[in-house]
């Protein structure tokens, strides 16, 4: 039976004693007085003793009767609750079992009842919880991949260069590539850390120019996209945003190299600052598949999944951008561009 039938059997049953109780009462008091004031009235030898003491317990047998009834209702009350209560009861025991040691553990629930609703939110709570506990899980195999290799490579070009005697040339060829692999390491480094200070949320919120930050930010990159053969084209309008500076920097910055990386030389970056998206970054890349778009922001996630190519970095810097824009309560999307590419739109809470 489901608790609310429980309940409504209850409810019904409380109704009907409450009704029949007060007559039943006063019947049987009425039986009682009337058979005492009988054997008193009519004067049967002995029965003097017997009148006094009932005339001695009239007084408090109502209210003694009266508690025992009252104590009699909150025992009915007291097991009527707990036997309305014991589905939720019986939820407790599956419920405990649930750890980490068993994420896949469900209750699966029949019918439509509230106990049934609540035994499918914790499941669906449940699944929430192994989707994020597996996303850690998947994101610190794939950081030790990351780190592994450049590792396994710098300790390679090291054992090179001690089992044998290099030229001057060999030698400075050793150390480019060592160099090369510890910025590398560096960058790497620098985005886990990223990524895990934006997902922490903001220490504050402040209005901040988003065109002025921008305009900052395409300065810096300037020298870089020329030398990639990339033209950039800006349309920016004053908006002002809620947040911190040092991290929507980080969003820009993200997003513009990564524009600048995977374009093509002669290609162009179009950064655009407006209401609604605050902000939209298209490059002229190579074509991306549509399907391809959504796993694009997953840390550690490229287009070329090979993981001894490291032309495009950590894969790291849409995971930021949208960790970041998360943090800012943004929404961040991507698309295929129309001629190639990539095209980025951020939305972010205009400060008043």
């Amino acid at each position: 039976m489901t608790p609310r039938w429980r309940i409504v059997v209850v409810g019904g049953l409380a109704l009907l004693i409450g009704s029949i109780l007060p007559g039943l009462t006063a019947l049987v008091f009425n039986e009682l007085s009337f058979g005492a004031r009988g054997v008193c009235d009519v004067g049967l030898p002995g029965s003097g003793l017997m009148c006094d003491a009932a005339r001695a317990l009239a007084g408090p047998a109502v209210p003694l009767t009266g508690l025992v009834v009252l104590l009699g209702v909150l025992v009915a009350i007291w097991a009527a609750a707990v036997w309305c209560l014991r589905p939720v009861r019986d939820l407790t025991g599956p419920i405990s079992h649930v750890g980490p040691q068993n994420l896949g553990h469900r209750i699966r629930p029949r019918g439509n009842d509230e106990v049934a609703r609540l035994a499918r939110a914790v499941d669906e709570m449940m699944e929430r919880i192994a989707a994020g506990y597996e996303g850690q899980r998947r994101f610190a195999a794939n950081a030790s991949h990351e780190l592994r290799t450049p590792l396994a490579v710098q300790r390679t070009l090291i054992e090179v260069g001690m089992a044998r005697s290099l030229t001057g040339e060999q030698l400075e060829l050793l150390t480019g590539q060592l160099l090369e692999t510890n910025e590398r390491n560096e960058r790497l480094i620098e985005g886990l850390l990223a990524l895990s200070e934006s997902d922490q949320g903001l220490r504050s919120r402040t209005p901040q120019p988003l065109d002025e930050i921008v305009t900052g930010v395409l300065a810096a990159y300037q020298d870089r996209a020329t030398q990639a053969g990339v033209t950039i084209e800006s349309h920016l309008a004053p908006r002002l945003v809620f947040g911190e500076r040092v991290l929507l920097e980080r969003l820009v910055t993200n997003l513009v190299e990564n524009a600048i990386k995977y374009n093509r030389p002669g290609g162009t970056l179009s950064v655009t600052v407006g209401q609604n998206p605050a902000l939209t970054v298209v490059n002229t890349g190579q074509v991306v598949p549509a399907e391809a778009v959504a796993g694009l922001f997953e840390p550690f996630r490229r287009l070329a999944r090979d993981r001894t190519n490291h032309s495009g970095g950590a894969g790291l810097g849409l995971a930021i951008a949208r960790s970041i824009t998360q943090a800012h309560d943004g929404l961040i999307a991507a698309r295929p561009a129309e001629y190639g590419g990539l095209r980025v739109d951020v939305q972010l809470p205009t400060a008043p």
